[in-house]
């Protein structure tokens, strides 16, 4: 196998200005949401959020395996699991553990158990997408915004009262919760399975 960290650092290295902007925006946009506003985070815009997500992280990883593999069924395979596994890692599991290094009163909710259909519908249905799409770029930073949004949210919903403080706190969170997975899924793991290395395949996502 042809993959190497120094393939990874230098993907997070290429993303983590856009992550860092997009997390940044996300977070100002719901301070005002919350505090001048006036308004209530409900747990519907994350279960929206979610699906969303699988659905554009699984459009990318297809999109990618199938532009140097023309095998349908592995593709969309690939495009499955990575959307899935992933994209539970990115929207709860390092949010959920983040806010617990955070000591928020976070319950945790995995998407994936509780609303299989939908989740796995999602994943298919972005998988299949995938297969068409010939451009990667625009799905890619689509998906990297829908999994700020729904790492934020997930936080927030999730979480009984959050103080102004922690914010700061957060965004590191919502950083390493979407800028690891989201390559990862995006890039590498198409790559994995590719046995191939990025540079090699000249890869412009």
């Amino acid at each position: 196998m042809k993959f190497k960290t120094k393939d990874l650092i230098h993907e997070l290295k290429h993303h983590l200005p856009f992550t860092v902007f997009a997390t940044a925006i996300a977070i100002i946009i719901i301070i005002s949401f919350i505090y001048f506003l006036k308004q209530d985070i409900s747990e519907t815009i994350f279960h929206v959020l979610h699906p969303l997500h699988i659905i554009a992280s699984a459009i990318v990883t297809t999109a990618i395996f199938y532009k140097y593999k023309k095998n349908i069924f592995q593709a969309i395979i690939v495009g499955i699991f990575g959307a899935l596994i992933i994209g539970s890692i990115s929207d709860i599991i390092f949010p959920y553990l983040g806010g617990k290094i955070l000591n928020l009163n976070l319950s945790f909710h995995l998407p994936l158990i509780e609303k299989p259909i939908l989740i796995l519908s999602s994943a298919i249905v972005g998988s299949i997408l995938g297969t068409f799409i010939k451009i990667t770029k625009i799905p890619h930073a689509v998906h990297v915004s829908l999994s700020v949004l729904a790492s934020l949210f997930y936080i927030l919903a999730f979480t009984p009262k959050i103080s102004l403080l922690y914010f700061t706190g957060i965004l590191i969170v919502i950083i390493i919760a979407v800028i690891i997975p989201c390559c990862t899924s995006d890039i590498l793991f198409p790559f994995f399975f590719l046995g191939k290395r990025i540079k090699t395949c000249n890869c412009k996502h």
